[in-house]
């Protein structure tokens, strides 16, 4: 893409009601614009980024087995009642509309029971089991107070998984490779290195959930890690009788705020149980599967990343979710090297904008392409172009010939 056709536009300030720094950064590098609290349009560049944080998470949840689908946003509330959760004192983050004759629907927030009613249609027998299904869709949710960017939002991209086995055991083996799933998925987006599996509340369901935390001075939770194990315990359950079922020593653990990425839980059969989902096993006694949820949030995903690998300058992408793998800089004409990149099948952001170097310099740090090329006169007779690497700020130069090879 050249830069001059991109219709964003970066700004030097970020809107004064914005105090978190992923919205400020996001919002300034043109990522996304803010339409109200909690609700945000991701632009082209954003959008490029979630989507390559989607094709990670699907490559991830394909390879675990699990199929695809796209549930509806609308809800029918007999579902909910059925299960308790319709209800404002159970679950109180709600939107809920009507239909014109005064019927109410609900918008989804999640989607364990109506899955769990559809497979009413399809599961009959233990042999239709283990099954897995998943989506990548937007939830709401009427948060009381939406903040910290696109890390809490009323409106938000949301990658659900669903688990259905048939024991407990079957379960579990399932929920590990799904924790070992969301592992590499965090080391695929960069963050790898940064984020425990952390043990919190099961709530009514079982003494212990999974999450996993992003250390982050912007988090909203306080954890609890075991450096040497690699595991952590969320300040919820931080008590001596969870520290002990986890043979964790406090006087080795370090108290860090924390940004949460990603959940697993044990759901039980109460979902199951509600909808009335039951499968023969093979001596004919109906049961109801045991059940699963696995979420991650794709915008909160993005916004962690925008927190804790962005320096004073800008956004600092890595490569695997970057808008585009090179910013090409031109000081002079640089229309002939941009064809050559694009034909080597390179994504290029080229900025052919009239305007000054130190504007083009500060936009690209702001941006936080991984590699920027700066052709200049001076370079480019000498046969050489600058290669600078945003995370390091390593500087080279090198030929032409030598920058396609390296890169590639």
């Amino acid at each position: 893409m050249k830069q001059s056709q991109l219709f964003t536009k970066t700004r030097r300030e970020a809107p004064s009601d914005e105090v978190s720094k992923n919205a400020r950064l996001l919002i300034r590098a043109g990522f996304i614009h803010k339409e109200m609290a909690g609700v945000y349009t991701y632009l082209p560049l954003g959008f490029r980024v979630l989507k390559k944080i989607e094709n990670i998470i699907r490559e991830e949840m394909n390879a675990l087995g699990a199929q695809e689908i796209f549930m509806t946003t609308l809800q029918d509330p007999a579902i909910w009642i059925a299960s308790g959760r319709w209800d404002d004192k159970m679950v109180d983050n709600w939107f809920k509309t009507k239909l014109k004759n005064g019927n109410e629907l609900g918008i989804a927030n999640t989607h364990e029971e109506p899955l769990a009613k559809l497979l009413t249609n399809n599961v009959n027998s233990y042999k239709d089991l283990p099954l897995y299904v998943y989506q990548i869709q937007n939830k709401f949710r009427n948060e009381l107070r939406a903040k910290s960017g696109i890390m809490r939002g009323r409106e938000f991209l949301m990658k659900d998984l669903y688990s259905f086995s048939r024991t407990e055991e079957e379960h579990k083996e399932f929920y590990e490779k799904v924790a070992e799933a969301y592992k590499r998925i965090f080391e695929r987006i960069g963050i790898g290195d940064k984020t425990y599996r952390t043990f919190a509340s099961g709530g009514i369901f079982s003494k212990f959930s999974d999450e996993f935390q992003t250390l982050s001075e912007a988090g909203e939770d306080t954890i609890y890690i075991d450096e040497k194990k690699k595991i952590a315990i969320n300040k919820e359950v931080y008590t001596d009788s969870a520290l002990a079922e986890l043979e964790l020593d406090k006087n080795t653990l370090i108290e860090k705020k924390t940004i949460e990425v990603g959940n697993i839980f044990p759901l039980g059969v109460k979902y199951s149980e509600a909808e009335g989902l039951l499968y023969k096993d093979a001596n004919g006694s109906n049961k109801p599967p045991i059940m699963g949820s696995y979420g991650i949030g794709l915008g909160r995903l993005m916004g962690a990343v925008a927190e804790v690998l962005s320096d004073d300058s800008g956004l600092v992408w890595p490569k695997s979710i970057s808008p585009f793998k090179l910013h090409l800089i031109g000081l002079t004409d640089a229309s002939e090297i941009y064809e050559k990149l694009k034909k080597k099948g390179f994504e290029v952001l080229y900025d052919d904008r009239d305007t000054s170097a130190g504007e083009k310099f500060a936009d690209s740090d702001l941006i936080g392409i991984p590699y920027r090329i700066v052709i200049s006169k001076r370079n480019i007779s000498a046969g050489k172009v600058e290669l600078i690497e945003r995370a390091t700020n390593k500087t080279e130069e090198i030929s032409e010939d030598e920058l396609i090879k390296k890169l590639s």
